[in-house]
């Protein structure tokens, strides 16, 4: 029997990256999962990897009515959710500050951030009912041990992570834990962006030469520890920041 037998699960941005590891590990493991995605055709194609279990929707992560709509689509499919992972996220560019223009500094903290607040005011509420939940924020080391250049992005990533603290003290009453993991750097769409130059082998080692463990951090890195924070097996376990970073914050 699976770690998650019998749970159902919402992973936003899992169309690629570290949410379709999650998304896969979690369907492996015994649960039903639910792709959100903003990207219809990716959120399709790891749904139909996965089979039955999953359900693919298009979500906008920054949208209220989009968020809801997920979550009633969730407990009409399915019959409850019992775990939600808020992966989805954008960055900008890394670059000096003061060139970040102002639309994309407010829709890096829509889809890093708001998104978290319309999906906290969807899911609590039907969490609350069930006596019971798992949220799991997936912060970054960025908003831990932040790198130059990419201030605006690991305010966003700050916010994530303290969030999910004060989330865990407010609703550890009603047994909703909240925990945030924050993985260093992953090959991922977002990878170009972080490193703000090509990506080439030279400076590939540059950004490798600061994780003690000597690689970037995988999906399946990032899946394992929310399997674990996900699971029963981890029911004590609420408001860490569980780095996923092969020493880069130490």
């Amino acid at each position: 029997m699976g770690q998650l037998e019998g749970k159902v699960a919402i992973v936003t941005g899992a169309g690629s990256g570290f949410g379709e590891g999650t998304a896969k590990l979690f369907a492996k493991e015994g649960a039903k999962v639910v792709i959100a995605d903003i990207n219809k055709e990716a959120a399709d194609r790891v749904a139909s990897e996965i089979g039955s279990v999953a359900l693919a929707i298009k979500v906008d992560v920054s949208s209220k009515s989009d968020i809801t709509a997920l979550v009633e689509a969730t407990l009409k499919e399915f019959g409850a959710v019992d775990i939600v992972v808020n992966n989805a996220a954008i960055t900008h560019k890394n670059q000096p500050m003061l060139d970040v223009d102002e639309a994309m500094f407010d829709r890096m903290f829509d889809v890093n951030v708001k998104s978290i607040y319309h999906m906290t005011n969807a899911v609590v509420p039907v969490m609350r009912k069930q006596g019971k939940g798992v949220i799991l924020n997936i912060g970054s080391t960025a908003g831990i041990r932040p790198r130059p250049g990419l201030t605006w992005y690991n305010a966003s990533k700050g916010a994530v992570n303290l969030l999910s603290k004060s989330m865990a003290v407010e609703l550890g009453p009603d047994n909703i834990r909240v925990n945030a993991i924050c993985p260093v750097m992953g090959v991922t769409g977002m990878f170009e962006l972080f490193m703000g130059a090509p990506d080439t082998p030279e400076n590939r080692a540059k950004f490798v030469s600061t994780i003690p463990l000597g690689r970037f951090c995988q999906p399946s890195d990032v899946a394992a520890a929310a399997l674990y924070l996900a699971s029963d097996a981890a029911e004590f376990i609420t408001g860490v920041e569980l780095p996923v970073d092969g020493g880069r914050t130490v």
